[in-house]
C-alpha cells in the first residue's frame, strides 16, 4: 500500500519543520516533498492562499491541511496522524 503525498512547506532554518520532518519520519513516512518558500517567493503567496498561514511548515497530507508542527503533533496526540497516513 502507497502512503498518500505528504507536501511541507518549509524554510532552510526552520526548527519546526525538522520537528516536522522527525514526526512524520517516525510514523513511517518516506518521503516529504518539501517546498522551500525561502527560495521561492512565488511559492510563499501560494502557500499563504491556500492556507490563509504566514508560517511554516505548512504541512498536506495528501488533499488534507493538517496546519503546522504543534497542530501536526496534537493530531498525533490525538490518534488521527496514522490513519491519515494510512488512507
Amino acid at each position: 500500500m502507497s502512503q498518500p503525498r505528504v507536501v511541507m512547506y518549509t524554510t532552510a532554518v526552520c526548527p519546526y519543520c525538522i520537528r516536522a520532518k522527525q514526526l512524520l519520519a517516525a510514523r513511517g513516512v518516506t518521503r516529504i516533498e518539501e517546498i522551500r518558500i525561502d527560495e521561492d517567493p512565488e511559492q510563499r503567496q501560494i502557500m499563504m492562499e491556500r492556507t490563509g498561514r504566514r508560517t511554516v511548515p505548512q504541512i498536506y497530507i495528501g488533499d488534507t491541511h493538517v496546519g503546522g508542527c504543534d497542530d501536526l503533533y496534537a493530531l498525533d496526540a490525538a490518534g488521527g496522524l496514522m490513519p491519515l497516513l494510512s488512507a
